[in-house]
C-alpha cells in the first residue's frame, strides 16, 4: 500500500468527524424523548474494521465508555463472516462490552465496501426509562444491577435493512414509556443509516485500500502526538486523593479515589490502588469508564489538538483494583457511575496540577446533578418520565474566571430549556438563576453554581434526586484559591418550611404546589484572591456574583455602594 501524503490523511481525518457529526444531527433531529432531542443525550462514532475507535463527534465524553469495546463485543459473538450489509446490532450491557450503565442504549451497524467489511459505525442515546424498581431507572438505592432496568444482551435490531419486531417488541414492553422508546429507538436507527451510507461514499472516494491505511495512520498519528505531549511533563510521580459524598442511603459515609500518576519518557502509567472498593449504591465504575476518563483527562491537558481516537490509548497505561469502585465487577449497580468518573477526573487533575498547574482547572462542580420527575400528565392522560440534569460552576484556572452554569467534564448535555419542559410536564420553573458567592475566591474567581425551583402542578407525582454530589466535600480551589460552595436539596411542602432532603433519593411522592428547589456546587477559585483586580471584584458586586460582605471578606475590597 502507498505512503498517505499528511494532506489527505487530514482531509480523511475531518471527513470522518463530518460523518459521526451528521450522525448526531440526524439522531438528535429525528428524536421523540426530550432528553434527546433537546437536552442532547447522545454521542456518535466510528470504527475502523477491526473495532478500533477512528472518530467521535464532539458530545458527551462518557459515551466513549459506553461504546469503547462494544465493536469488539459484536465481533467476538458474531464472526465477521456472519455480519451481513444491513445488520445492525444493540446492547446496553455494561459487563458485556455493551456500556457504562443501562439507560445508554448501544446501536452498532457495519459498513462493507467491495464485499468487505471495512468499518463499523455507532451511536449511543440515554433512554429516559428503561424499567427497573424506580420511574427513570436510575435508583439511588440500588444494591444490583438487575434493579436498575432492562439488560440487553449484544444482538440484532435490524437485518437486511428491516426491524427486528421481535427485539423491537421485546425492549418495548420493558418500559413505562414504550411509545417514546420506540421514537428514540428509530432516531438512533436513522442516525446509523445515515452513517453507514455517507461513510461507505468516503470509503468509495478514497479506494478501501487507502482508506484502511489513512485509518491505520490516523492511529499511529494519535499514538505520536499524545507521546510528544506526554514527554512535556516532567518525569515524576505524582498523587492525589479525593472524596465522592456517600453512595446513598445503603452506604452514608465517604468513598475515597485515589491515583497515582508515573510520567515516564512519554508514557503515563495510571494506579488506582489504594480506592474504595464497589459500594451497594449505584456509584461503581467499570473499566471501561475508568479508561474513557482518562482518555478525557490526558488529551485535555497535553493533547488538545489531538485528533480523539484509539491511538492514544496506548501510551496510557491504567490499572485499578479488581472490584473497586473504580473497576467494578458484576452485579453491582452502575447507573450513577458518571459521578465517580467526575471524582477521577478531579484526581487526575490535582496529580497533574504538581507538575502543570497552568493547564489545570480547579475543582469543578464535578456532579451530574439529576432530577427525575414521573407520573400521569393530566392534559394528556398519559405517563412520563421527564430528567434534567442541572449544571453547576466551572473551575478557574491560571489567567481566567471559571464559566457559570455549565456541565464539565464527563458531560455535555444542554440544559431543557424551560419552555419546552412547561410545555410536555405538569412542572413550573419558578427560578432559574446564579447563586451568588458560590464561585470560589481567588485571583481568578470560580465558576458559580445554579439554583432552580420546580413548582408541582400535578398532584401524585414522583421525584427522584439523583448524582447529588459535592454536597459535603466541596470543590476545592488551586494556588492559593478558595472552594467552592457545595450544593443542596430543599423540599417545602403544603408551604411549610422548606427542609433539607439527602443528596441521593428516589420515590419522593409530590403534590400539586410543593416546591422543589436544587442547589448545584460551584467550583473552586486559582490564586491569591488579595491578587484579584479590583476591577474585576467590584464588577463581580454590580452583577450580583459576589456579595460586598464577601468582596471585602476575602478580596480585602470594600464596596460602598454598588449600584454605582
Amino acid at each position: 500500500m502507498r505512503k498517505i501524503d499528511p494532506i489527505t490523511l487530514e482531509i480523511v481525518a475531518n471527513m470522518l468527524l463530518s460523518v459521526a457529526e451528521e450522525m448526531g444531527v440526524t439522531l438528535v433531529k429525528t428524536a421523540y424523548s426530550t432528553n434527546i432531542k433537546e437536552r442532547k443525550d447522545c454521542s456518535t462514532a466510528i470504527f475502523d474494521g477491526k473495532g478500533n475507535m477512528i472518530a467521535q463527534a464532539e458530545h458527551v465524553p462518557m459515551h466513549l465508555g459506553s461504546m469503547l469495546g462494544v465493536v469488539q463485543a459484536v465481533l467476538k459473538k458474531y464472526p465477521e463472516e456472519m455480519i451481513k450489509p444491513g445488520d445492525m446490532f444493540i446492547t446496553n450491557d455494561p459487563y458485556s462490552g455493551g456500556g457504562t450503565h443501562l439507560p445508554d442504549f448501544a446501536m452498532i451497524s457495519p459498513v462493507f465496501s467491495e464485499n468487505r467489511l471495512v468499518a463499523f459505525v455507532a451511536n449511543i442515546a440515554h433512554h429516559s426509562d428503561i424499567g427497573g424498581m424506580v420511574p427513570g431507572s436510575c435508583p439511588a438505592n440500588s444494591t444490583s444491577i438487575f434493579q436498575e432496568g432492562i439488560r440487553i444482551p449484544l444482538c440484532y435490531i435490524c437485518r437486511n435493512n428491516e426491524v427486528v419486531e421481535q427485539t423491537m417488541d421485546f425492549l418495548l414492553l420493558n418500559t413505562r414509556t414504550p411509545d417514546e422508546r420506540r421514537g428514540d429507538l428509530n432516531a438512533q436507527i436513522a442516525a446509523n443509516v445515515a452513517g453507514s451510507g455517507r461513510l461507505g461514499r468516503v470509503i468509495c472516494k478514497f479506494g478501501t485500500d487507502d482508506f484502511c491505511t489513512c485509518t491505520d495512520a490516523l492511529l499511529d498519528y494519535a499514538e505520536k502526538m499524545m507521546r510528544f505531549g506526554i514527554k512535556t511533563l516532567k518525569n515524576g510521580t505524582y498523587t492525589f486523593e479525593d472524596f465522592l459524598d456517600d453512595a446513598g442511603e445503603n452506604y452514608n459515609k465517604p468513598v475515597s479515589i485515589r491515583t497515582q500518576v508515573r510520567i515516564e519518557d512519554g508514557i503515563a502509567y495510571i494506579s488506582f490502588d489504594g480506592t474504595s472498593p464497589q459500594v451497594p449504591g449505584p456509584l461503581n465504575l467499570t473499566y471501561q469508564g475508568l479508561l474513557t476518563t482518562v482518555f478525557y483527562c490526558f488529551k485535555s491537558v497535553v493533547g488538545k489538538n489531538v485528533f480523539a481516537n484509539h491511538g492514544i490509548y496506548r501510551v496510557l497505561k491504567v490499572s485499578a483494583p479488581l472490584g473497586s469502585i473504580v473497576n467494578c465487577t458484576s452485579p453491582a449497580p452502575v447507573s450513577s457511575r458518571i459521578d465517580t468518573a467526575q471524582r477521577v477526573v478531579d484526581v487526575l487533575l490535582g496529580a497533574l496540577a504538581q507538575v502543570v498547574p497552568e493547564k489545570v482547572v480547579a475543582a469543578c462542580n464535578s456532579s451530574v446533578t439529576s432530577v427525575i420527575f414521573s407520573g400521569t400528565n393530566e392534559k394528556s392522560n398519559k405517563y412520563f418520565v421527564y430528567l434534567e440534569t442541572i449544571a453547576g460552576g466551572a473551575g478557574a484556572y491560571y489567567c481566567g474566571d471559571g464559566a457559570s452554569g455549565v456541565q464539565v467534564h464527563m458531560t455535555n448535555t444542554s440544559n431543557l430549556p424551560i419552555e419546552a419542559l412547561e410545555t410536555e410536564y405538569p412542572v413550573l420553573v419558578e427560578r432559574y438563576g446564579f447563586i451568588k458567592d458560590s464561585g470560589g475566591a481567588g485571583e481568578y474567581r470560580g465558576g458559580m453554581g445554579i439554583c432552580r425551583e420546580f413548582r408541582v402542578l400535578s398532584d401524585s407525582l414522583t421525584c427522584s434526586l439523583l448524582e447529588g454530589e459535592r454536597h459535603k466535600f466541596a470543590p476545592w480551589g488551586l494556588m492559593g484559591g478558595k472552594s467552592g460552595r457545595p450544593g443542596a436539596f430543599y423540599l417545602c411542602k403544603n408551604g411549610e418550611d422548606a427542609v433539607k432532603l439527602p443528596s441521593k433519593v428516589s420515590g419522593i411522592a409530590l403534590k400539586k404546589e410543593d416546591l422543589l428547589t436544587v442547589c448545584t456546587p460551584g467550583a473552586g477559585g486559582f490564586g491569591n484572591p488579595k491578587k484579584r483586580n479590583p476591577e474585576n471584584v467590584l464588577r463581580d458586586v454590580i452583577e450580583s456574583r459576589v456579595s460586598a460582605e464577601t468582596a471585602e471578606e476575602c478580596y480585602g475590597i470594600t464596596v460602598i455602594n454598588s449600584q454605582h
